[in-house]
């Protein structure tokens, strides 16, 4: 029987994480520093057997709930990492989460593990659902978990395969987005790597982007962390898109152990017909393959995936690169305290619409100063 430990150690925890586990870059120990310096608390586990083969891990945050509405929460961010098929392990994770959920003071456990439950837009040819997906929807269910209403990623991603050749990803564009990325350096868009001294050019160009498009960001210190520190550690890459000098678009790429993600993506209306977030992305993606990336998560596609959606055109964007569409199990929750859970599930929404709100109005406020 697997038993667990917690890891102190930051490269002890990224090796394994990153290595033989294959987890998800929101397990690595440095997202975790992240959101510890905003208030989250983070616990890094592994389970090993009796040899000391490490068989699974875990990082588990925990805060406090928002405002008055009670305990602690804990999430497992696109974990917890490993087998899905060793039925022996899976019962022993699953079990010691959910003891974490029954702990005195935190009202439930959140996890959204990075587990396809299909592939492929429904109802085209070639999609086809993932059979241990739907296995392990299944045994969640059996054990009392229950579909969250609160989902903190996409559930739905779309991931573009690095290993054929630079030639051969550029020859399986869609048309229009080949015929797009050649406009962009004949129009003279120009793509370099963003430097330290670029961040408040990132952040005004992602303030924009968020006015435009209707979310909300946090201050600006949250990014500079999260972009400036992750880019010091090498584990991310700034770009930035110049028209005659001029910034009109940029993103931020990542990577852990073997895959990459596009996580953020800012642009002003300035030069759009230019065509630079094409040169963008295909300079973020010989980027990945330079790091050694298979893989290349292009990171987040609507939960209902149509044509009606408003994000319909981000995913013809992404898709036009090659990427394959990806749904996955989204995120679950355990509680010991359901009568709590249900209050909290129905405040929460109400809570977030008005800080949502106000986030939007000092985005604009910051931008008019």
């Amino acid at each position: 029987m697997p038993a667990s430990r917690r890891v102190q150690d930051g490269h002890t925890w990224n090796d394994l994480v990153a290595g033989k586990l294959r987890g998800h870059l929101l397990q690595s120990w440095e997202w975790g520093e992240l959101k510890r310096r905003v208030g989250w608390t983070a616990e890094r586990w592994v389970w090993e057997d009796d040899l000391g083969v490490s068989l699974a891990s875990a990082q588990v945050l925990r805060r406090r709930a928002p405002s008055s509405l009670g305990p602690a929460v804990a999430y497992c961010p696109r974990g917890p990492s490993l087998d899905w098929s060793d039925q022996a392990v899976l019962t022993r994770v699953l079990g010691d989460l959910e003891g974490m959920a029954g702990e005195a003071g935190v009202l439930f456990l959140k996890i959204d593990p990075d587990v396809p439950v299909g592939y492929g837009l429904p109802g085209e040819p070639g999609a086809a659902d993932s059979p241990s997906g739907l296995a392990l929807r299944n045994t969640l269910m059996a054990r009392g978990w229950r579909e969250s209403p609160d989902q903190i990623q996409f559930r739905n991603t779309l991931v573009l395969d690095l290993r054929p050749s630079e030639e051969r990803l550029l020859a399986q564009l869609k048309q229009k987005t080949r015929y797009n990325l050649r406009l962009a350096e004949r129009a003279g868009v120009k793509v370099r790597p963003a430097l330290p001294q670029d961040f408040q050019l990132l952040y005004r160009l992602y303030a924009e982007t968020s006015v435009r498009d209707g979310f909300v960001i946090r201050p600006a210190e949250y990014y500079r962390q999260v972009w400036g520190d992750f880019q010091a550690a090498g584990l991310a890459q700034a770009f930035l898109a110049e028209v005659e000098g001029e910034a009109v678009a940029g993103l931020v790429a990542y990577r852990f152990g073997l895959t990459a993600c596009y996580l953020y993506g800012m642009s002003s209306d300035r030069h759009r017909e230019k065509m630079p977030n094409h040169l963008l992305q295909w300079h973020a993606i010989r980027w990945a393959r330079s790091q050694g990336c298979e893989r290349y998560d292009l990171w987040g596609a609507p939960e209902s995936l149509s044509e009606e959606d408003p994000m319909w055109g981000v995913v013809r964007f992404k898709l036009g690169f090659g990427a394959q569409t990806i749904r996955t199990i989204g995120a679950w929750d355990f509680t010991v305290r359901p009568r709590r859970y249900a209050v909290y599930t129905r405040v929460l929404p109400r809570l977030l619409a008005v800080l949502r709100t106000r986030g939007r109005r000092l985005t604009r406020r910051s931008l008019e100063s």
